[in-house]
């Protein structure tokens, strides 16, 4: 597996696992373009020269924001998120990031547990925050330096 920033020829990609994952925040080329170009931090995973996962973020201040983050369903439970979120972690060390902030569906469980894992903790909740559909998002954090 190799993991790596996110270029304009990977777009395509993102945009179908986006589109096979609905749980997700569903955005636009021009805004995946817009990491492609240092918008935002963003990185793929590789595996067999196709992109398995994505994982997109942004420094606010002292703290790490993760935006929108997949895996390709039938490459799920085999480290590629484990591994992107392991990336974005160390890239946020370099400017010293005190915590990592994200919001989830309330009813993704399997990103729920996966946050869990990684030491992550749910600390509010914003009600309807998603639509398609009309969903609460739970705030999660994660104390990452002091």
């Amino acid at each position: 597996m190799n993991i790596r920033p996110i270029e304009t020829r990977d777009v395509d990609s993102i945009l179908a696992i986006q589109s096979a994952s609905p749980e997700i925040a569903q955005w636009t080329t021009w805004d995946y373009a817009r990491v492609a170009q240092g918008a935002m931090a963003g990185w793929v995973a590789e595996q067999q020269d196709e992109v398995a996962g994505f994982l997109v973020a942004r420094r606010v201040v002292t703290d790490l924001e993760i935006l929108n983050f997949a895996v390709r369903p039938h490459a799920r439970h085999n480290g590629i998120g484990t591994s992107l979120l392991r990336e974005t972690l160390a890239w946020a060390a370099t400017f010293g990031a005190e915590k990592a902030l994200l919001e989830v569906r309330s009813s993704n469980l399997a990103a729920l547990n996966f946050y869990e894992r990684h030491g992550f903790e749910v600390i509010g909740r914003r009600p309807r925050y998603y639509s398609a559909p009309i969903e609460d998002a739970l705030i999660l954090t994660a104390v990452l330096a002091k």
